[in-house]
């Protein structure tokens, strides 16, 4: 039998006594997250969107994802990653290469198809045909794309030396015009242009952007992609952030967007030597363990020790262990419909300035 004591402490750790309604066939999305996604992954799931709109969008926080696995081609950046930045509720990006190459297949106007698992692959490049899983397309749609990347990275706007953010914004501006011209939004790097969201991809030679760019190289081309430049901007939008605000992330996996993204605070605090905390607000979907390794940057608690999050601000940390294609269409339709859009902070503006106060700072430090 509980005691008084006893009674009170459960109180004090209880969020909700379970006893949720029958659901219905009409029952709206955001009332089953809040209803019926009350334990395990499901639970958690519903942290993660309360976090977000309650948190995460407060006016003074700016809200940066990671962005790993082939979520693009399988329809998520159009169903769920556009809104999103249309509402002003990413800031910045940091994706795989490999998101950003085929969400441009749909900016050209080129088709994916759903299909299902289990083809036969032989069969499939005897026809020339191309899987991802349970998607499939057509061979021609990577030979027009590299077509398309090769041909505008010659033109002249391109030969210079441009970090990978500056390098999305500038490519950016014509996918933007032949989405246009198209009459359908449905890359998510032609509305980071538009709203003015930095795109960083942490390993640009890892993608066939990047190849195609090393075959330019061959030709004499003088674009140059510096990945320092990367690390030095990104870690500008987070201090700024810090100054005026907080710093959320949203990470839909691991891999190296993770951990750059995560970077940034130890090359604000360790490398740099200016005084730092450690992002406010950590939310993270994988399907990865931290026990073998593949958990990249482990979890919000290690994350901690290594001053990526900020030791006060532990308990505003959810990982969500569940599939990002599950996550994220509930995860969008909830945070729409709980919170109005945002005003575009529109970072790839600043970025110049921010990255200039940084480096003012740092010079500063080290006169001390």
């Amino acid at each position: 039998m509980m005691h008084g004591d006893d009674k009170k402490y459960l109180h004090q750790i209880s969020h909700k006594r379970i006893d949720p309604p029958p659901l219905a066939g009409g029952t709206p999305l955001v009332d089953i997250v809040e209803e019926a996604f009350l334990s395990y992954n499901g639970g958690r799931l519903r942290e993660a969107c309360r976090l977000f709109v309650s948190k995460m969008l407060a006016d003074d926080t700016t809200v940066g994802l990671s962005l790993s696995g082939a979520l693009t081609p399988a329809g998520l950046g159009m169903s769920c990653l556009v809104p999103l930045i249309e509402a002003g509720f990413i800031d910045w990006i940091v994706s795989t290469g490999a998101n950003l190459y085929h969400d441009t297949h749909f900016a050209l106007g080129m088709d994916l198809h759903q299909s299902r698992p289990g083809l036969d692959d032989l069969k499939l490049r005897e026809h020339q045909v191309i899987r991802i899983y349970d998607i499939v397309f057509d061979y021609e749609n990577l030979l027009g794309t590299d077509k398309f990347f090769r041909t505008l990275c010659r033109g002249e706007a391109f030969q210079k030396s441009l970090g990978t953010a500056e390098f999305h914004h500038l490519a950016g501006k014509y996918l933007d015009e032949r989405e246009k011209a198209g009459g359908k939004k449905r890359s998510l790097w032609a509305a980071a242009h538009r709203c003015g969201v930095p795109i960083f991809t942490s390993s640009p030679g890892d993608s066939s952007i990047g190849m195609n760019l090393a075959a330019l190289q061959l030709e004499g081309s003088a674009l140059k992609i510096d990945p320092l430049r990367d690390v030095n901007q990104s870690a500008a939008i987070v201090y700024d952030a810090k100054k005026a605000g907080r710093s959320a992330v949203l990470i839909l996996g691991g891999g190296s967007p993770k951990n750059f993204m995560l970077q940034t605070e130890p090359q604000i605090q360790e490398v740099l030597g200016l005084e730092e905390s450690g992002h406010d607000y950590f939310l993270q979907v994988t399907d990865a363990r931290p026990d073998t390794g593949g958990l990249s940057g482990a979890t919000p608690q290690e994350a901690m020790t290594w001053g990526k999050v900020d030791p006060e601000q532990l308990p505003d940390t959810v990982t969500c262990y569940l599939d990002s294609t599950v996550f994220l269409p509930i995860f969008t339709v909830y945070a729409l419909s709980k919170h109005a859009p945002r005003p575009h902070r529109r970072l790839m503006d600043r970025l110049p300035e921010l990255t200039k106060q940084l480096e003012a700072d740092y010079a500063a430090r080290q006169r001390e």
